[in-house]
């Protein structure tokens, strides 16, 4: 948070190699913790499809301040009034679904940075992101601790990648593989040969502007051909997927199969 004198996750995503990551969607400051432990290098603490609000997201991160994982905190929508709330909260990098346009992003960029680069309010001492005043440097430095990820997911922002990747303060290019699919006529197939060839073709335009591409992929074939492929910030896997694909793993070991007659509960 706040008490870092830089963005660790910043200045990783600028030098050689993917940050491995993963996806909290369980909304639980518990869990969070609980895979903080694992050694990621960043977690993803989803306001967009998981159920977390303001509150829960400020108990994820004080969930994961104490460990090594860098917290990134997907926003629902790139509002400016919510993003001024997630950084005081203490989040210092934001992803933000459903980028469009250069204009779009540079509004971004505008909204997480103070005056007179940004509009983003000044009221740090209310705030954990200054440890509430306690962080003396904190205006000052800022501007530069944060980092703005954004998510391309549609055929149209992927016409828009070069001008988009190309905006000054855009860290990161996300691109949204189930999104995207769907925006390709290939709903549920994140993997389809036409959906990764764009991803490829995404990542290297990506590169070409200087910054630093990232992608979800939960099958480790795929994760490794897109870090072969130079993805600079990979999420592996999501932590609701994780826990429920073990669970009835489990049970399936010990359940007998299911009988052709189902059970009535009710009408």
């Amino acid at each position: 948070m706040s008490g870092e004198t830089c963005n660790r996750f910043k200045a990783a995503l600028a030098k050689p190699g993917a940050q491995i990551g993963l996806w909290l969607g369980l909304a639980d400051p518990y869990t969070a913790e609980l895979c903080a432990t694992a050694g990621f290098d960043w977690l993803l603490i989803d306001g967009e499809h998981g159920p977390n609000d303001l509150r829960s997201m400020l108990s994820c991160l004080q969930s994961i301040a104490a460990y090594s994982a860098h917290p990134v905190v997907r926003i629902p929508h790139g509002d400016t009034a919510l993003i001024k709330q997630v950084l005081e909260i203490g989040a210092t990098t934001l992803l933000v679904p459903m980028v469009e346009s250069a204009e779009q992003a540079r509004h971004l960029v505008r909204a997480m940075r103070y005056p007179p680069v940004g509009v983003r309010g000044v009221g740090s001492g209310l705030a954990r992101s200054s440890r509430w005043g306690a962080d003396q440097n904190y205006l000052s430095a800022a501007n530069e601790r944060v980092c703005l990820l954004v998510q391309i997911e549609t055929q149209a922002a992927l016409a828009q990648i070069d001008e988009i990747a190309a905006v000054e303060g855009v860290d990161g290019v996300f691109i949204g593989p189930a999104d995207l699919s769907a925006s390709m006529g290939y709903l549920g197939q994140p993997a389809h040969p036409e959906v990764k060839a764009a991803i490829a073709s995404a990542f290297e335009r990506i590169a070409a502007a200087g910054k630093a591409a990232g992608i979800l992929a939960v099958d480790e074939e795929l994760a490794r051909h897109y870090i072969d492929l130079g993805a600079r910030f990979v999420a592996v896997g999501v932590d609701a997927t994780l826990l429920a694909q073990a669970v009835r793993a489990l049970a399936k070991r010990f359940k007998p199969s299911p009988t052709s007659s189902p059970v009535i509960v009710g009408y």
